[in-house]
């Protein structure tokens, strides 16, 4: 008999499997339908020795002490700090956009003090921003919307950004210094060893069996186990009863090149140009060195994998009415991207999952204090049969 069945070994049920088995001392199945752990951070060498992140760059960044030393038990860490570059207008520029990009683009020489003044003259201030293109254009005019947004947005999503919510947009900064790093936060690091590795660290533990390239619904039907911990796709595991929640996904082109680099930063981004939107050189996040170098290129589809929630009223709203039911689904929990239809950073699903395990160990204190607390009820006075009529 397991405690817990955990549907899904990516960074959500990984981290649960590892805090259950480790705190609790609890019994953990961890399945997976795919032939690997780790999900979408799963990395590997591939036939050139090259180490790549199988489904698209994943860099991992957070503000959070508390996540960065968990995640510490489990890896050493190289520093490294993301830069991107766009094609624009001929040029490769910085991304996020800053000082140095609006003086290129525009051959101006503003200062950092002088910036804040051209992006207001430029910007069209909105009273209602409903939009993501009303995000932009708010901020930066619509101008450097069609340099650096409109396109990127448009293969990204499939859709006009007019039809998507402001949230796919506003969390994009503009800066007024010459800050060139894509994040910003306090600790910005890669696993030293690569994610899998990480994995298979947090996974190695006596009470934690892991089933691969096995479907859950499969297996439940002979698995013994309490309670369940899913991190699949939530409108899946309710049969669709609402209909499909929709994604994006993504075409990944890998190519091996016979060059020690190919560019000059870790992701350049292609916005009005080509097919596909950015094309990232892994050897500058690994640290690795190699004569040769593989580069990925993604294509935005509607089909494939799900990788991004489409931000819309309609599907928060048919959302809602899944979420319903899994907060009225007993003995399941549901945790992670895909279970709760948002686009989450890796550190904010290490997050929710640390959170969830809390509220477990919570409540299975609960759970232990209970006869206590029943016998002192009986002490005072009161017949047993009435504290069951009453308490349940």
């Amino acid at each position: 008999m397991f405690d817990f069945m955990i549907v899904g070994a990516g960074f959500a049920g990984s981290v649960l499997a590892e805090r259950l088995a480790s705190q609790d001392d609890a019994k953990v199945l961890v399945v997976d339908k795919r032939p690997h752990i780790a999900g979408n951070a799963y990395d590997h060498y591939d036939d050139a020795g090259i180490l790549v992140h199988k489904y698209g760059p994943h860099i991992f960044h957070c503000n959070a002490p508390h996540i960065y030393e968990y995640l510490s038990q489990f890896t050493q860490w190289r520093s490294y700090e993301h830069r991107v570059l766009a094609s624009v207008d001929g040029q490769l520029v910085p991304i996020p956009i800053n000082l140095d990009t609006i003086n290129r683009l525009y051959g101006l020489s503003l200062t950092a003090f002088e910036l804040p003044d051209f992006l207001a003259s430029i910007a069209e201030p909105m009273e209602n921003v409903r939009t993501a293109e009303d995000a932009v254009v708010s901020k930066v005019g619509r101008d450097l919307y069609r340099k650096f947004f409109k396109g990127y947005t448009t293969k990204q999503w499939g859709v006009d950004p007019t039809e998507l919510d402001a949230s796919v947009t506003a969390r994009i900064p503009t800066r007024t210094n010459r800050d060139d790093r894509y994040f910003t936060d306090t600790y910005q690091v890669m696993p030293r060893h690569g994610y899998t590795r990480m994995f298979e660290r947090m996974l190695d533990h006596p009470n934690i069996h892991v089933l691969l390239n096995t479907d859950y619904r499969e297996i439940t039907p002979f698995v013994p186990y309490r309670e369940m911990i899913y991190t699949g796709p939530v409108d899946a595991f309710f049969n669709e009863r609402f209909g499909k929640l929709p994604y994006r996904s993504l075409r990944f082109g890998f190519e091996t090149l016979d060059r020690s680099q190919y560019q000059t930063v870790g992701t350049v981004n292609f916005p009005n140009d080509y097919e596909f939107t950015r094309v990232t050189e892994f050897k500058h996040l690994t640290g690795q060195t190699h004569e040769r170098t593989t580069i990925v290129r993604e294509y935005p589809c509607a089909d494939g994998d799900p990788y991004y929630p489409v931000p819309n009223a309609d599907n928060a709203e048919r959302y809602k009415r899944y979420q319903a039911l899994a907060e009225n689904t007993p003995d399941v929990h549901f945790a992670g991207r895909l279970a709760t239809y948002k686009y989450y950073n890796m550190d904010q699903v290490v997050a929710q999952a640390l959170t969830l395990h809390r509220r477990l160990q919570s409540r299975k204190r609960i759970d232990a204090a209970m006869p206590a607390r029943l016998s002192v009820i009986s002490g005072a006075g009161l017949r047993p049969s009435a504290v069951s009529e009453t308490g349940d």
